[in-house]
């Protein structure tokens, strides 16, 4: 084909997908309607079955192709990530009002990472304010839009690394790391996406330094901490506080951990990706008290705020921080940083989807109240799941339901664990991931869903009871 020059027309499928394009539109609905219709018949997950690349098309096919290419070679091999049954990890689905955001996300395809151009950073604002009051956070803590977990806390400990540089009277922004010298992080049980943002920050994974747990429990052992914050004899650290560690819920005494400053040299950095909701519940919002008094927190959305991944916030109190390590001082077109940074100057990205809209339209149209029955509803059938598998000969509890995660193993034999998780996943029944607590093999049943019923556990219940040796 000759190249094209500036008088040349659009080409034909592009401009005939232009001109259909309601219809397409229409049709893309239908589409996503039948797949969400379809979830309590779609295998919940399988077992996926490599396939190799096809080679690029060279003409294309048009949208209409597209998406019946899509429908024949690929959406029958997705998983029913969305639906009510998919416990593996910590999903959550998308809320009608969510996935119309994402939706409208891609429509308007915003970079609202400055405001050079629009109101798209101010909408992020408000949604982050919002959520700052969702989990009671206190008004001098700001939080901006990330892609998830790990990013929100490699962000964190980013303004955590400065603050350490801060304290040594250097700019790690402007020096580097190795300005710093070793650096120790403690914590009693890291998420590994900590251990991949201190790779990434050029602190290593070997600054964790693992302080001790309660006996039988998650939860960093205080008073060990205090001790351990003594050993470094006055030089300053990180501190990885949990509100929610993956495989039981664990959460440590974020408040007694504070109090640990008047003494110690620390930046609090709290990992609250989902155990944040707590504050929901009446009933467990005490596990989240003192969650203010961190330095930085990270809260995932695409967890139990149901909204289409991918959407996380990171919280600090130290935007000014924050906006030294991620700056973008260097491009006249960004605008300068000034008192009131752009997003583009608090992530590490100048580019990004504007990531705060369905979080936005789900928090608009069910407020707090209609969040906090998802929080509610999740965790009370997490305790019956929990009931049901504690009745059952075959399984054994590894830990007490805290919030919304089962954990438990084979009563006789756990190191066939494997077995159990791959035919649950060959029933197409439900979908629960591996881990390993205290050293035993063990499945986890995480309820962050927002469609999820006592129907679906009972479901849950039985398939256990069926396959149990």
């Amino acid at each position: 084909m000759p190249p094209l020059s500036y008088g040349d027309p659009m080409h034909p499928l592009l401009g005939d997908d232009l001109a259909r394009l309601p219809e397409l539109l229409d049709e893309t609905r239908a589409y996503a309607v039948r797949i969400l219709q379809g979830l309590d018949d779609r295998p919940v997950a399988q077992l996926p079955v490599r396939r190799e690349p096809t080679p690029l098309p060279a003409e294309g096919s048009g949208l209409k192709g597209a998406m019946e290419a899509f429908a024949e070679r690929w959406e029958a091999g997705f998983a029913a990530s969305a639906g009510p049954r998919y416990l593996g990890f910590v999903t959550g689905g998308s809320t009608p009002a969510a996935l119309a955001g994402d939706w409208l996300t891609g429509a308007l395809d915003q970079n609202p990472t400055s405001r050079v151009d629009s109101t798209a950073p101010d909408l992020e604002r408000e949604a982050a304010s919002w959520l700052r009051e969702l989990f009671g956070l206190p008004a001098e803590h700001q939080g901006t839009f990330v892609s998830g977990a790990t990013m929100s806390n490699l962000a964190g400990l980013a303004v955590g690394r400065e603050w350490l540089g801060e304290r040594h009277g250097i700019s790690v922004a402007e020096q580097g790391a190795a300005a710093l010298g070793p650096v120790s992080v403690l914590s009693g049980t890291p998420h590994s996406s900590v251990g991949k943002a201190l790779s990434l920050l050029g602190l290593g994974r070997s600054a964790i330094r693992r302080a001790d747990t309660l006996p039988g429990r998650e939860a960093v052992d205080v008073a060990r901490l205090a001790e351990a914050l003594e050993g470094l004899g006055g030089r300053p650290a990180i501190v990885v506080a949990n509100a929610g560690t993956v495989n039981t819920v664990d959460f440590d005494d974020l408040r007694a951990i504070a109090a640990l400053r008047e003494r110690h040299p620390f930046w609090l950095h709290v990992d609250a990706a989902f155990g944040a909701f707590a504050a929901l519940s009446p009933a467990h919002a005490h596990l989240v008290d003192g969650l203010g008094e961190a330095d930085s927190v990270c809260v995932d959305l695409h967890k139990w705020l149901n909204v289409p991944y991918s959407g996380a916030v990171q919280f600090t109190r130290r935007r000014d921080l924050q906006a030294r390590v991620f700056a973008n001082s260097a491009a006249a077109y960004l605008g300068p940083v000034g008192d009131d940074p752009d997003p583009v100057h608090l992530t590490p990205e100048n580019s990004r989807r504007l990531l705060a809209v369905p979080a936005w339209f789900t928090l608009a149209a069910y407020g707090r109240e209609g969040h906090a029955e998802i929080v509610r509803r999740d965790i009370a059938l997490a305790e019956l799941l929990g009931e049901r598998i504690a009745a059952l000969p075959g399984y054994r509890l590894l830990a007490p339901v805290r919030l919304n995660v089962v954990c438990f193993t084979l009563a006789e034999a756990p190191e066939r664990t494997g077995d159990l998780v791959t035919a649950i996943t060959e029933s197409g029944e439900a979908f629960l991931t591996p881990t390993v607590y205290d050293g035993v093999p063990a499945l986890r049943a995480a309820f962050s869903n927002w469609r999820t019923t006592e129907a679906d556990v009972e479901r849950v219940a039985k398939l256990l009871e069926r396959l149990a040796p």
